[in-house]
């Protein structure tokens, strides 16, 4: 099991806690909206240090994104597996060729 396997499991248990007992119980209870309101906020975060260059300040924020990547699925029921699947099936295709076939 990697690091966003078990994140996600981890994630997927605080569907059931109390929303005051973690941070990602609340942002669960606040329903899928909110869940995808935060990833955007923090997709722009990267994208800001992205632009400015500081390596360690977009580290930071990717790790962000991809926890709110992995709240905002569960908050939808869509399982991290099936992404992973989707992506290794991409595997070996342009992409180009990917998205025309969309």
């Amino acid at each position: 099991m990697n690091v966003l396997d078990e994140l996600f499991a981890t994630i997927i248990a605080r569907k059931t806690a109390d929303p005051t007992s973690s941070w990602t119980a609340q942002l669960l209870a606040k329903g899928p909206e909110k869940c995808a309101e935060k990833f955007g906020e923090e997709s722009i975060e990267a994208i800001i240090e992205a632009v400015k260059g500081d390596k360690a300040a977009m580290t930071n924020e990717a790790a962000d994104v991809l926890y709110h990547l992995l709240v905002m699925l569960a908050s939808r029921d869509v399982e991290l597996n099936d992404v992973l699947e989707n992506l290794a099936a991409r595997q070996g295709q342009s992409g180009i060729a990917e998205k025309a076939s969309r």
